[in-house]
């Protein structure tokens, strides 16, 4: 599990149009002070690296920055960060080397690629592009570790500027960006889908053109392409979190810390403008329903790739439900597709061809219904590992439980015995009436 650490929240010095965390500062959700002791605390008692995450972190004191690049590289030998790179400065370049911090910055492409990042006006939208593109350039020459997250819009990847932005890797590739992260837009309005989004064709070119666009890249890789790869041969242990059956009650890829050493969710299941705790336990509802509903009903079922995709990231769900599977859905069946087809010319067969995928795939789903999530390679393995005639749908799935995802710890500790305590009293009422004959009204318990 990675840790995010969001001493600030989602304070930032941006505004970007597009923001998957515009809906918590919409409802006021935004940290206003921090405490760095309780982060620390927090952090000791973390076993895996962290990440400084925002909003931006670089509006930290660089003081406050330090004890936590510090503290990264005295228990973990390094620490990462996340930022839109426009506070970049020579002291951060210091601490950047001085602490082995490998940097993230998240920006759409160079010039007016960039303007959907929004700070202020076109003037110094475009002036702070101009800074995260230089930092960009001091921190690959400084052989500080850097990659890139890219989000795919109508303001960078439409038909007149998609062709800038892939000859712009060949930039980044030569002065030595290593990796580079697509993000398909998330839609949190209607006014964004109108302003942004790309229609599914050409969310599909830009893709294929990033595709066709790894010939002549050196070391840059693009992670969508690496993880189709892998997960067609049955390798997802090290895939990104949103091929994995993530559960956005308790989004096991990453553990949030926030400024108060509140411990929260993944910040892409706040879509109500809330980060939440960790429920007490793990389940994975939303893929046993994906599974048994048609493709026609918008569920999985009978999707040879369901094995992989799993649905695709709750926090890209259609309408905003986590339920429902994501709203890219034909994007990733036609990448899975070419994958494919890259691999058998290579003479390698893909898992979704597998003479006993359905088996690996009832595998997974009983393993859900258990309340396991195990890779696909374990699964695979289980399953060449008996035999064919034990092949078999899982046994009926379990009811649905009732799970409690808190807006903080102090509210669980306030409500979590009235609540319990309400349950005993139910049940007890239950019992009573059973003694007396009467029949009971349906109750729900609560765990």
């Amino acid at each position: 599990m990675g840790v995010e650490v969001r001493p600030l929240g989602v304070r930032c010095n941006l505004s970007c149009v597009y923001c998957y965390q515009n809906p918590q500062r919409d409802a006021g959700n935004v940290a206003e002070r921090y405490d760095m002791a309780a982060i620390t605390r927090a952090l000791e008692g973390e076993e895996e690296p962290f990440t400084l995450f925002g909003g931006e972190p670089l509006l930290l004191p660089k003081a406050d920055l330090e004890r936590l690049l510090a503290l990264g590289l005295q228990r973990h030998g390094y620490t990462s960060i996340q930022t839109n790179a426009a506070l970049i400065d020579d002291e951060h370049l210091d601490l950047f080397r001085r602490y082995r911090v490998q940097v993230g910055v998240s920006i759409d492409g160079p010039g007016e690629l960039n303007d959907a990042r929004w700070a202020g006006g076109g003037p110094a939208t475009r002036e702070l592009t101009a800074r995260a593109e230089a930092a960009i350039e001091r921190l690959c020459a400084a052989a500080i570790p850097t990659s890139l997250i890219i989000t795919l819009h109508r303001g960078n990847a439409g038909p007149e500027r998609l062709p800038r932005l892939v000859e712009w890797l060949s930039h980044l590739d030569a002065i030595g960006v290593h990796s580079l992260r697509l993000h398909v837009l998330e839609v949190e309005s209607p006014a964004i889908r109108e302003a942004l989004a790309l229609t599914p064709a050409e969310d599909l070119a830009a893709h294929r053109a990033f595709a066709a666009a790894r010939a002549r890249l050196g070391r840059l890789k693009i992670d969508v392409f690496s993880d189709i790869d892998a997960l067609l041969r049955g390798q997802d242990e090290a895939a990104t979190c949103v091929w994995r059956a993530c559960d956005p009650y308790t989004t096991a890829a990453v553990q949030g810390l926030e400024g108060d050493g509140q411990r929260s969710n993944c910040g892409r299941t706040n879509k109500d403008g809330v980060d939440y705790v960790k429920a007490e336990a793990p389940g994975f509802e939303r893929y046993l329903a994906l599974w048994r509903a048609p493709e026609a009903e918008g569920g999985c079922r009978g999707c040879r790739y369901f094995i992989l995709c799993k649905g695709y990231c709750p926090g890209t769900a259609e309408g905003g439900d986590w339920r429902a599977r994501g709203e890219h859905c034909g994007l990733w069946k036609e990448l899975f597709a070419a994958g494919e087809r890259e691999l058998l010319a290579a003479g390698e067969a893909p898992i979704t061809l597998h003479p006993r995928r359905h088996a690996i795939e009832w595998m997974l789903v009983g393993g859900w219904a258990r309340g396991i999530n195990m890779s696909v390679a374990d699964a695979r393995a289980r399953v060449e590992a008996a035999s064919p005639k034990d092949d078999g749908e899982p046994e009926p799935l379990p009811e649905t439980r009732l799970r409690l995802s808190w807006v903080s710890d102090r509210a669980a500790a306030v409500w979590g015995p009235r609540l319990r305590a309400a349950a005993r009293a139910v049940r007890e009422v239950e019992i009573e009436a059973l003694r007396r004959g009467i029949v009971p009204a349906l109750v729900t318990s609560v765990a």
